[in-house]
This record gives C-alpha cells, sequence and structure tokens, in this order.
C-alpha cells in the first residue's frame, strides 16, 4: 500500500483546481512559497501561450496543517483559474488529431469534445505541481534534492554534460535560461527553432531530465512487479498530457551495447558514506537495480511530443457533415517542454517521497527520522 494518495479536480476553464494530498506526517514545517515558486517556474518557457501571462497560480491551502506544520491529516488546496468561462465556452464541430478529444467522445458516446477536452488539458498539471511541491519537501528535510531540466527541444540538443558543467550553479542557470536548460550556447538554437515554429504555425516537442541525489539505496520493491519504482516512476511521468517515452540512466542506448558496456561495477569506496561501503563504480543505470534505488544518483528522462494544437490546424472531420475540415484552432503553445519538465520534477516527487515514507514508516516526521536513523546505522555495518 502507498504511503501517499493524491488526487486532482477541476476543469480547465472552470472556477478552480483542487488537489489532496494524503499521508504526510505529522510535524513537517511546510513552506508555501516554495510551491508558489514551482507554480511560477510551469508558467514560464519561451514559446508559452497567453494564458501563462492571465493566470497568476498561488497556492490557497485549506487544511493539514496549524501554524504551518503538517497534522497528519490530509492536505488540500485550490488554484484559482482566471480564465474560468467554461459555461460559455463554444463546443468545437471537430475533434482535434492529437488530444483526447476524438477517444473521448467514442467513450461518452456523445459529440461535445468540449465534455472531453476541459479535463484532458494539460492545465491540470498545476495541481500536481502543487502537490508534488508540498510531498517533497519530506525528502528535503532528509537532504535529499531534485533537480530537472530541458535536454533537448525540437531536435536540438544541449551539450551531454550539461548538468555535470553546471555544479552548484544549476539552479542559478535554469532560473537565467528561458528554456529551464544548462547550456547557455544551445539557447539562441532553440529560440531560433521555436521562432521558426510560430511563423509555420506550428509546435515542437522536446526531452527533460530529471535527478534526484542524496537518495537512500533499497527505495521501491522486487517482490511485486507493479511495486518496482522504475514501474512507478514511469507511470507517474507517462500520465502527464503528451508524453510519450520514458528512460532511465543509458535507456535506449543500452540496447546496442554488450552488457559489460552497460552494468555497473560495485566497489568498495575509500571512505564509507552516508550509507555504507559500497558504490557503483558508473551510473549507466540511473540510480535503479531491481526495481529499487542503489544510492548512486536518479537520472531519468522523458520524451514530448509536439502540441498537436496547431495554428494552422490539422485535418479533421466534422461531426455532422462527415465533411473533412480543419480542427479549430484554440490557445496554445508552441512548446512546453520547460512546462512539463517542472511537472515531471513534481511527479518524481510524489513517488519518491511515497517510496521513501514506506521504507521509514511514521505517524510524525519524528518517528521517520528515527526509522530512517536506526536503519542507516544497520546498512552502515554491511
Amino acid at each position: 500500500m502507498h504511503a501517499l494518495k493524491w488526487t486532482t479536480a477541476g476543469e480547465s476553464h472552470g472556477r478552480a483546481l483542487v488537489g489532496v494530498l494524503e499521508g504526510i506526517p505529522a510535524g513537517l514545517e511546510l513552506d508555501l512559497e516554495v510551491v508558489d515558486r514551482e507554480l511560477a517556474r510551469r508558467q514560464r518557457g519561451y514559446g508559452r501561450s497567453k494564458r501563462q501571462r492571465m493566470e497568476r497560480d498561488a497556492i490557497e491551502l485549506l487544511s493539514g496543517t496549524r501554524r504551518g506544520v503538517t497534522l497528519g491529516s490530509p492536505l488540500s488546496f485550490s488554484l484559482q483559474n482566471r480564465d474560468d468561462s467554461i459555461e460559455s465556452q463554444e463546443v468545437p464541430t471537430s475533434p482535434r488529431p492529437g488530444h483526447a478529444d476524438l477517444a473521448g467522445c467514442q467513450r461518452l458516446g456523445a459529440r461535445d469534445p468540449r465534455a472531453v477536452l476541459e479535463r484532458a488539458s494539460a492545465r491540470e498539471t498545476a495541481a500536481r505541481v502543487a502537490l508534488g511541491s508540498l510531498a517533497r519537501q519530506v525528502l528535503e528535510a532528509f537532504e535529499v534534492q531534485l533537480f530537472s531540466h530541458v535536454v533537448e527541444l525540437g531536435g536540438i540538443a544541449v551539450r551531454p554534460d550539461a548538468f555535470e558543467a553546471a555544479g552548484e550553479r544549476r539552479r542559478e542557470m535554469r532560473a537565467a535560461s528561458d528554456f529551464h536548460s544548462l547550456d547557455p550556447d544551445a539557447h539562441p538554437r532553440f529560440r531560433e527553432r521555436v521562432d521558426w515554429a510560430t511563423e509555420a504555425q506550428d509546435t515542437l516537442g522536446g526531452v527533460f531530465e530529471v535527478r534526484a541525489l542524496g537518495l537512500p539505496p533499497g527505495l521501491g520493491d522486487y517482490t511485486d512487479p507493479g511495486e518496482r519504482l522504475t514501474a512507478r516512476l514511469a507511470g507517474a511521468l507517462l500520465s502527464i498530457p503528451a508524453m510519450k517515452g520514458v528512460e532511465f540512466g543509458l535507456g535506449f542506448a543500452g540496447a546496442a551495447l554488450p552488457g559489460s558496456e552497460v552494468h555497473d561495477a560495485i566497489e568498495l569506496a575509500d571512505e564509507p558514506g552516508a550509507f555504507g561501503r559500497f558504490r557503483r563504480a558508473t551510473n549507466r543505470a540511473g540510480g535503479l537495480e531491481g526495481g529499487m534505488t542503489t544510492g548512486e544518483e536518479l537520472v531519468v528522462r522523458v520524451a514530448m511530443k509536439p502540441i498537436p494544437t496547431l495554428r494552422r490546424g490539422l485535418p479533421s472531420v466534422d461531426f455532422e457533415t462527415g465533411e473533412p475540415v480543419r480542427a479549430t484552432y484554440q490557445r496554445s503553445d508552441v512548446t512546453a517542454v520547460p512546462a512539463a519538465s517542472v511537472v515531471g520534477e513534481a511527479l518524481v516527487g510524489l513517488v519518491l517521497t511515497s517510496a521513501f515514507l514506506e521504507k521509514f514508516a511514521g505517524a510524525s516526521m519524528e518517528a521517520v527520522r528515527d526509522s530512517f536513523e536506526a536503519w542507516r546505522e544497520r546498512v552502515r555495518g554491511l
């Protein structure tokens, strides 16, 4: 049973988005400014739509704390929509290719794409960013850090060692980038590519990477296939609209290599680390083996398809007449890969926090810390 449960509610043009998070222990002092900063970061990025300039997402916490400290009861919150025009929005007469419109209408047996697209919209991911920003504060209390950045946009890749080269300046460098990237040399090419797509009335996809540093080994499970951390992380990341692929460490590139060039040798550290004597000589596995964390950096990359709402419209069919038409254009981004990286980071935070609390269970943060410290003493003796 997962330590955390979460859900969201709300439509793209409804009154608000709502989130509920269950399982956070009592005694955690929450920083809501961190949540608002992550919400603002989700709205940034070159190539975003005008709606991102309209909305000013800020969390309104409704339950679960007293004087800023968690009670152990469910956390609930709302994010108000400035554009709450759901009642006056027109019903599209044709489904948009690449969206949930047609499959959703077929599921409902109705010709109202509005009934589908309002919830299928990526606007819902703002609530998941807030959920992840709350949950990850448990991990950060144990010095676990999460970090995401864009590594490819419109077919243009950053330098392979961008994360390592950025070093301790990585947060500063990402904040200065319109693309949430760590390679300043790639930014002019990104901008040129987005400008080209804008002029062509087209859209762009890309790839982002999420890393987690400081994770203890053994989070996850090997006994239940569905509980393997690889499965849980991939499932969460692929739940983001428009995500089409997930890889860990070497990922797909490892399929073309012999095993001797894929697997990470185990060795003794010169000095025992935070979690004992053992370490991996490399991290080709991306910090996961057998469905569990290894204690090395978690490295996961996610591929996002180009947004299917094109200004010039893609071929579709009119529901009433059956005639070929161009799908209607609704306000949309040219690219949202930078925003997707923020959402991905939040979902990795949710899954890892849940796995952490499953291993180090406790009704309060004090009890969780006691469990963690007792385990760490045992593992240091291996």
